[in-house]
């Protein structure tokens, strides 16, 4: 019996060539004899994936495919969580920075990615939750976080990830702008003044590979990597600390590992949830380890 797929597809991600890669990808199953099955769903705006993916019936599928960015990805996650649909999850990267797909090592390439659903492997990965929503790889807030949901989807699409950086550039005359938190994890509590937060999953943010390098995708736990309020003439020294890797070890990083996290504040501070606008602080953000069963390359037999 061959493949039977739910496939939850953005058309407009990766240069808007997510359906041609689609194409090529059913084309390949189709040829091999290894496709019984596929029901493709087409997002047209926000939290259609995460529709779509809430509504399946698990029974009639072995797998569903996430063909778009963080976003769609994103989406697709909480679908499942929220309707506890227990099936495998396949991810092909195709939008604009892709960091889950990219620490993972997951395809890139259409014939690729449908020889890996031909011959899969699987690994349990942890999830986020964040109040009410989930997210695969980070929440964030402060400085820089809003330049993803801001930037233009049709910047996006033309320049890639460089269009976050060149949005990122007007808001650096914030880096005097901080905001009061208090933190409490692992029974303790932080009284802070901060530039920006991460609570991230993975060690990959922002198209960054180790920017929280401390950070695993199965180890039951969340990496919070925060900026502390400084003197804009302490930046350069922090960027080179980034470039030789020792930032987390600086004064002016707050770093901590925990499966819960909570971040209050008096100010209004807009999160960020992989990629998209969120809801405002104060947040209770946990680790639900194991929650998503990621299908990878599995190793094929040599011809």
């Amino acid at each position: 019996m061959g493949l039977r797929l739910k496939i939850i597809i953005n058309p407009s991600s990766g240069r808007e060539t997510a359906l041609s890669d689609l194409d090529n990808v059913l084309m390949y199953l189709s040829g091999s004899g290894n496709l019984s099955r596929s029901d493709i769903c087409y997002t047209a705006g926000r939290y259609d994936a995460m529709n779509f993916a809430m509504n399946t019936d698990p029974s009639e599928y072995d797998a569903i495919v996430a063909l778009g960015g963080d976003g769609t990805v994103n989406e697709v996650v909480t679908g499942m969580m929220k309707g506890g649909i227990d099936l495998p999850l396949a991810i092909y990267t195709c939008g604009t920075v892709n960091d889950f797909a990219t620490i993972n090592k997951l395809p890139l390439e259409a014939s690729d990615f449908a020889r890996m659903l031909l011959n899969p492997s699987y690994i349990k990965v942890d999830c986020g939750k964040v109040n009410d929503d989930y997210f695969l790889n980070v929440v964030a807030g402060g400085l820089l976080t809003e330049v993803a949901y801001k930037t233009n989807s049709d910047v996006k699409t033309m320049i890639g990830p460089a269009a976050y950086w060149l949005s990122a550039m007007k808001d650096l005359p914030s880096l005097n702008r901080s905001f009061h938190v208090k933190i409490t994890s692992n029974n303790e509590t932080y009284e802070e003044d901060l530039i920006l937060f991460m609570i991230s999953n993975t060690s990959s943010v922002g198209g960054f590979r180790t920017l929280i390098s401390n950070a695993e995708i199965t180890d039951g736990k969340l990496d919070l990597f925060a900026i502390r309020k400084m003197d804009p003439l302490e930046v350069v020294p922090l960027l080179g600390s980034f470039v030789v890797g020792d930032h987390i070890n600086s004064d002016k990083i707050l770093y901590i590992q925990s499966d819960e996290i909570v971040i209050e504040s008096d100010e209004s501070i807009v999160l960020d949830i992989d990629g998209e606008q969120g809801s405002s602080l104060p947040a209770r953000i946990n680790c639900i380890k194991e929650a998503i069963t990621l299908i990878v390359p599995g190793k094929e037999e040599p011809l």
